[in-house]
């Protein structure tokens, strides 16, 4: 059985290298420029751009691994991560770092989607369950590790930015000395907007707003919490431990909408969602425990919400359709992201550092009440005809072509 997975093994031992630069490139940048006094609106379109660069990424980086292949494609992408992160430890400019976070963006939706249809390839129906759950579980742990590391260096030091070049350059270790054959070429990705609204405008619309609100947070929440005074390591924890709060709650929240009209519960969940945001802006804590604790709180409801969005798609969706229904959603998800961060940077800069929570709440809010409405103008899928909620990856760490290693996917192959 080990011998079975051996592949696999190497190949998320690249991925949590991987992973775990980002996250720690991810959450040091915003502190970094939060210290060397970097504007709201730079930050948040830092934000904007890595969100930018990564949708780019998925359109435009398979063809360049169809042209170089997935080893030296990997290769290249990867390297281009260190060279990035080193940049940004040599050059302090707010500008330039805007600019490279599109190039990170553009680069790491290469990568991801290297290693996901390496996965997939080795993966087959009987497995693909326990290997999905294997890279989501790596995906959370890899980034919560390497948000975690900036809690034990300096941000004003620049080991960190060596550290995250030392990350990147290891996650080539493993795809480069591997021997295992080259995946099948990637395939393109394509958006139907029109087709994704006909299918479901509830999911349409809730996964551009859950972008909105997801990009907003993830860009902006540890400016937030450095402009409130919590240290550096609380604000390490309180955004791993949003994101983690969040995959727990997936699957009670999504349990539940297995009985029930999901739209019910994705109300449910965005309207808690706003009242937690709406709580933090009003009581405006200071204590780091206090923040720790409404944000995990806060994280539990608004990240449950992408994968009820998506489950309610899938509802109505033929079976053949996953892949592409699913990938359209994500790829919404991923435009709503490069909104969030422009929208809370200006509230932010107006108001104070909770106006983060204004512009979240504002898209949790709007989620609810367009939600509300639909339920009264479509009967929903009846329970027997439903297939039973999966847990999705609730942030940008994942590419369209991660979806076709979804369990669901059993229905395309076995035709």
């Amino acid at each position: 059985m080990f011998a079975t997975y051996r592949p696999i093994l190497s190949l998320l031992r690249g991925t949590a290298f991987l992973l775990a630069a980002s996250g720690l490139h991810g959450l040091l940048l915003p502190l970094r420029g939060q210290l060397e006094g970097f504007s709201t609106a730079s930050l948040g379109l830092m934000g904007t751009a890595w969100a930018g660069g990564f949708v780019a990424g998925c359109f435009f980086a398979p063809r360049l691994v169809r042209r170089a292949g997935h080893v030296r494609a990997f290769g290249a992408f990867a390297a281009s991560g260190a060279i990035v992160a080193l940049l940004t430890g040599l050059i302090i400019d707010e500008y330039f770092w805007i600019l490279l976070r599109a190039f990170t963006g553009f680069t790491m939706a290469g990568a991801f989607m290297v290693i996901e249809s390496w996965l997939n390839e080795k993966a087959t129906n009987e497995n693909r369950g326990t290997v999905f759950g294997l890279y989501m579980m790596v995906t959370y742990a890899s980034i919560m590790g390497g948000q975690m590391i900036v809690a034990g260096g300096d941000v004003r030091s620049a080991s960190l930015f060596m550290i995250t070049g030392i990350l990147f350059c290891l996650s080539l270790i493993p795809t480069a000395v591997s021997t295992q054959s080259h995946p099948k070429p990637l395939q393109d990705v394509k958006l139907d907007v029109k087709g994704l609204y006909a299918n479901s405008p509830v999911s349409a619309v809730a996964c551009l707003l859950i972008g909105i609100a997801n990009g907003a947070w993830g860009t902006l929440g540890a400016v937030y919490g450095a402009r409130i005074g919590i240290s550096t390591a609380e604000i390490a924890l309180m955004m791993s431990l949003v994101v983690v709060a969040g995959a727990a709650m997936q699957l009670p929240a999504g349990r539940l909408s297995d009985t029930t009209d999901r739209r019910f519960v994705l109300a449910g969940a965005a309207f808690g969602a706003a009242l937690i945001a709406a709580l933090i802006f009003l009581i405006a804590p200071r204590s780091g425990v206090f923040v720790i604790v409404l944000t995990a709180a806060y994280g539990a409801f608004a990240y449950t919400l992408y994968s009820i969005a998506v489950a309610h798609a899938n509802d109505h969706a033929r079976s053949e359709d996953f892949v592409k229904v699913s990938g359209g959603l994500l790829l919404l998800y991923g435009f709503g992201t490069m909104i969030g961060p422009l929208l809370a940077a200006a509230l932010m800069g107006s108001v104070r550092p909770e106006g983060l929570f204004i512009a979240t709440a504002l898209a949790h809010l709007s989620l609810a009440g367009y939600t509300l409405l639909r339920i009264r103008a479509r009967a929903p899928v009846p329970i027997e005809n439903r297939d039973a909620f999966k847990t999705q990856p609730a942030d940008r760490a994942v590419t369209p072509e991660a979806l076709r290693l979804d369990p669901r996917r059993k229905v395309e192959t076995d035709g």
